[in-house]
């Protein structure tokens, strides 16, 4: 199995919009992130230059990806 790799919010944000996510606003130090298919994903991201391992997992199973996918993309 692969290990997570080591990532910005901005490289993240920018790696989410490959698969269809679109950075609606900024509030604060999170970008927000929309896809809008069957229903609609709403994903915060926070705009740190390392993100944390707990917080990059949630992201990654809340947009649907697998490690694996994630490490497709970047």
């Amino acid at each position: 199995m692969s290990k997570l790799p080591i990532l910005s919010g901005k490289d993240l944000v920018k790696t989410l919009s490959k698969i269809g996510f679109i950075h609606i606003r900024t509030k604060g130090s999170h970008a927000i992130l929309v896809k809008e298919e069957e229903k609609k994903i709403m994903i915060p991201v926070p705009l740190h230059k390392e993100l944390a391992k707990g917080t990059l997992k949630n992201i990654i199973n809340r947009a649907g990806l697998t490690l694996d996918n994630l490490l497709e993309l970047i």
